[in-house]
């Protein structure tokens, strides 16, 4: 009894999982040829060409702000 079951329940594993990958690659195929929608910018990112204010914390510099301090 066994031994007929065994090779059903690994056919039916088998297609099921063939079956996943091919509707996964069939999905990704599918967007991948769709442009993709264009996302809303922050409302708070700058304008392109905007200067944006930064402050410099590479080594350099900090150490020169803790000798100015000293």
């Amino acid at each position: 009894m066994l031994e007929a079951l065994f090779p059903i329940v690994y056919m039916v594993s088998f297609a099921v999982i063939a079956g996943g990958a091919f509707a996964l690659m069939t999905q990704n195929l599918r967007s991948a040829s769709t442009t993709p929608a264009k996302r809303p910018s922050h409302p708070e990112a700058p304008a392109p060409g905007e200067q944006v204010l930064y402050v410099d914390l590479s080594r350099e510099r900090l150490e020169q702000l803790y000798e100015q301090a000293s």
